[in-house]
């Protein structure tokens, strides 16, 4: 009965071994190759002397926003993430705001110093997108107050 009982422990955690080694080399399987796609994606954005092709580019669109970057919806929208957050985060385009020229002044800095490909016939679009959608917003003094029944106040 003893000798039956260690074989059966002895089975069991040999069982018990062998298949925590397949869910180990799985794991590490998945692991190497999710780590492959990141660096391939990496490498090809550093290296690549072109947009993100417009048919990879989707995602939907919540109330105007273009969900997974935040850019405002509009025309010009899938080339400015093709050119632009192929090298940044859309969150650089967000927190900025320039008029049509300001914005071209940003893209010649790109072009001249962080290597920005010729943008080509997509440059007025982009521009056009950009100028619309991220140019300073003009602030002034509030409207007056109109219609309005003033009370006196009782102590």
């Amino acid at each position: 009965m003893i000798r039956q009982n260690r074989k059966n422990v002895k089975r069991n955690t040999g069982i018990l071994i062998a298949l925590l080694i397949i869910v180990l080399v799985i794991l590490g399987l998945l692991f190497f190759f999710e780590e492959e796609e990141i660096s391939q994606r990496e490498d090809g954005f550093r290296d690549a002397d072109a947009p993100i092709p417009e048919e990879q580019i989707g995602g939907r669109i919540e109330n105007g926003i273009h969900a997974e970057t935040g850019l405002i919806e509009g025309e010009g929208l899938k080339l400015v993430i093709g050119h632009c957050t192929a090298c940044h985060s859309a969150k650089i385009i967000t927190q900025n705001a320039a008029d049509r020229e300001g914005w071209k002044k940003m893209i010649r800095w790109m072009q001249e110093t962080q290597n920005l490909w010729d943008l080509g016939e997509h440059e007025d679009i982009i521009l056009d997108y950009l100028a619309e959608n991220y140019a300073p917003k003009k602030r002034g003094r509030k409207p007056p107050l109109g219609e309005i029944e003033w009370y006196e106040l009782k102590n």
